[in-house]
């Protein structure tokens, strides 16, 4: 897994969705190796 424990990881194509809502906020990890996919942008949910 490419997660944190207790927090959310979301792929950069849920970003994409969601980033403007302002119920939200987030942290760009970078890149990470996604099982079956490669390489992928990945963030953080901080707030909710």
């Amino acid at each position: 897994s490419s997660g944190a424990v207790g927090r959310v990881n979301i792929s950069g194509d849920t970003y994409a969705l969601v980033r403007d809502d302002p119920r939200f906020s987030f942290t760009h990890r970078g890149r990470v190796q996604a099982k079956g996919k490669g390489e992928m942008d990945m963030y953080f949910v901080d707030r909710a």
